[in-house]
């Protein structure tokens, strides 16, 4: 039985949850705990990702983290300070009547979603995703940490200023820019495992000059030694404390925002897969569905599905279904498993495959 403790000890050692607004099969940020520790129950996830232990920010992407990782951000937050001050035609230069009315009401009114605020510009502009220029003002704050966020509400995000929702440690912790870059290369090092120096960087989205600097510090401090790993043709960064397993077994549908796919180039040279999420693809043009899904077995992705829960109907769809180079045999039944553990975890009573890909054949023909 997952409970709150498997759950709080996935997020420290992940030290970073990507959220994304798809929900085609599941929010991604449900996904990555599914994929270590099986099925569980979401609402505990939701308490936590809730409670005053966590936060969000611009770490990589939008994402949830730890509160107390908040203040290692102080230094993105001034150089988006810096980044808009020096253009005159940004939003905060164009509309600082604005970004006052927005601090004001929030400090009269405390936490706010953009939904709630009552102004004349808080009207979507051009298509469905457009921003009003409220939902601009109030995420300009956000980026530059004038607001942080407070706990979301159906999955929109709510505003507030600092002194409203965060702890007095946190509010009172000033990290300067290079240790905050050496905390923020360990966590992703130690959840990597190992790594390039692109690997490492893009787990919070740091320059690389940045990250060699960190990691040399590191390699200084005895917490990772620089390793080669044939075939990759650059230095490779490994955590002392990481272990190789003498066995690995695992199945699981990973996220396209998990850590072990998110960046691309590290999943085609760890597992020669090549990866592009095709969301925004038109769907002439799509090689293999709007929203798949890597298939882990044990060291191997050799397989991709297309997941699509429809609630309504009770059914998990299988909307596509491909076979990698390296599939085998016995990794269908461990994909099956997989399905249907994914369709309880939905609450789904059936799982239907469509006829597009070349695995879908064999998928359903294991499920009848």
């Amino acid at each position: 039985m997952v409970g709150t403790r498997q759950l709080n000890l996935f997020l420290r050692r992940l030290g970073v949850l990507q959220i994304d607004s798809v929900n085609v099969f599941e929010r991604s940020h449900y996904l990555p705990a599914l994929a270590r520790l099986g099925a569980y129950d979401r609402s505990l996830l939701d308490r936590i990702l809730a409670g005053p232990a966590m936060t969000e920010y611009w770490a990589h992407e939008a994402a949830f983290f730890p509160v107390t990782d908040l203040p290692l951000f102080d230094w993105r937050k001034a150089e988006y300070r810096d980044w808009y001050a020096a253009r005159p035609d940004s939003f905060p230069n164009q509309n600082p009547e604005m970004l006052s009315w927005l601090r004001s009401e929030l400090a009269e009114k405390g936490p706010l979603r953009a939904s709630e605020v009552e102004h004349d510009s808080n009207v979507r502009r051009g298509p469905w995703w457009g921003w009003s220029d409220v939902k601009r003002g109030l995420e300009t704050l956000f980026r530059t940490g004038e607001v942080v966020a407070a706990p979301r509400t159906r999955f929109e995000r709510t505003y507030a200023l600092p002194e409203q929702v965060l702890p007095r440690e946190v509010l009172e912790r000033s990290v300067p820019r290079e240790e905050a870059l050496r905390e923020l290369v360990s966590t992703s090092i130690r959840a990597l495992g190992i790594g390039t120096v692109s690997d490492v960087a893009d787990y919070f989205r740091l320059k690389s000059a940045d990250t060699v600097s960190a990691l040399r510090d590191l390699e200084d401090a005895g917490s990772v030694r620089r390793v080669q790993v044939p075939g990759w043709g650059r230095d490779a960064y490994l955590h002392t404390e990481a272990r190789l397993p003498r066995r690995i077994e695992a199945a699981a549908l990973l996220s396209p925002f998990d850590p072990v796919v998110w960046e691309r180039a590290r999943a085609l040279r760890l597992y020669d897969f090549h990866y592009r999420i095709e969301i925004y693809t038109p769907a002439p043009k799509r090689v293999y569905g709007y929203y798949t899904l890597p298939v882990l077995i044990d060291d191997r992705l050799p397989a991709r599905i297309d997941l699509k829960s429809d609630r309504k109907a009770g059914v998990l769809r299988v909307q596509s279904a491909w076979a990698e180079p390296g599939f085998v045999d016995d990794d269908l039944p461990r994909i099956v498993g997989l399905l249907r553990q994914a369709a309880g975890w939905q609450g789904l009573e059936r799982i239907e495959v469509a006829d597009w890909g070349t695995l879908t054949g064999a998928l359903r023909g294991a499920l009848s």
